[in-house]
């Protein structure tokens, strides 16, 4: 449900979930039924995300969604509905107002984090940005990247503006990422906002089925319980799909809905352990 305070001052493990992209109406507004219940039973703080379109496509064949004007209607109707938050990506500087104008939290791509105009586009909207950390970027990096959105966001009257820096791997030689924890903490001190880690594009395949992602999401709950176990971690990124391996994109690292609520349980109480016991 919608919070009355902001879910990423609530103090509590957020999360940004849902499938990789809206593939029908029935299709989103039944997932987002489903983890609605997942999530309000589990009683912590959630944004369901779902692209309008997967821009960013590794070949002209892949299927990329219903389109901005169809996705964006999906989405409104489903915070109308179930009066839950929403969240979708933006490729394109043009494209961020309009979203803006329906969803509650934009996502930027993470290989368009260096573009000037576009992070500046996302940021003038008023709407809190989930900015991906580039695969190939370090974590003290993103510090220039969100101190360019919020220097936008004073620049349009916005104040600082609320943006999250989310980590989901760096590029590891071919067709492969790695998630060094270090650079988390890294990013929580350098970035001076809340920080999102992303587990389930981390454990994908870049290009590693020829004509599309590849990926491991057996491993995608090992990486989210030692992200959160550092501390460093305010929000868990998971896409999430009733039947991953008929998805039209990104099956091979999605987790099943049946699998969320084990593992959203116990990243709760992992963030519990380590509010008990700071770091020194």
């Amino acid at each position: 449900m919608i919070h009355n305070s902001p879910f990423w001052q609530s103090g509590q493990l957020f999360f940004f979930c849902g499938p990789c992209v809206i593939e029908s109406r029935s299709f989103a507004l039944e997932t987002a039924e489903q983890l609605n219940e997942i999530f309000t039973k589990a009683s912590v703080p959630w944004v369901y995300k779902s692209s309008f379109d997967k821009a960013n496509r590794s070949s002209a064949t892949g299927y990329r969604g219903v389109g901005m004007e169809e996705g964006l209607s999906i989405l409104n109707e489903i915070k109308d509905k179930l009066k839950i938050l929403v969240m979708t990506d933006v490729h394109e500087s043009w494209q961020c107002a309009p979203v803006a104008e329906i969803v509650d939290v934009l996502q930027t791509p993470a290989f368009l984090c260096r573009q000037t105009d576009f992070i500046r586009a996302a940021a003038t909207t008023g709407r809190p940005v989930n900015i991906k950390k580039g695969q190939f970027l370090s974590p003290w990096e993103m510090a220039n990247v969100i101190e360019k959105a919020r220097s936008a966001s004073r620049a349009a009257g916005k104040g600082d503006g609320v943006f999250f820096a989310c980590e989901r791997g760096t590029t590891f030689g071919y067709g492969n990422l790695v998630v060094d924890m270090r650079g988390l903490a890294i990013m929580a001190e350098k970035c001076r906002c809340p920080v999102v880690f992303d587990a389930t594009h981390s454990v994908q395949l870049p290009g590693a089925q020829g004509t599309s992602s590849g990926g491991q999401r057996e491993y995608a709950g090992t990486l989210a319980r030692a992200a959160v176990a550092t501390g460093a971690v305010d929000g868990v990124f998971l896409e999430a799909h009733p039947n991953p391996d008929h998805a039209p994109c990104d099956g091979p690292n999605m987790i099943p809905f049946a699998d969320l609520p084990k593992l959203i349980d116990q990243l709760r109480e992992i963030q519990k352990i380590v509010k008990k016991n700071p770091k020194n």
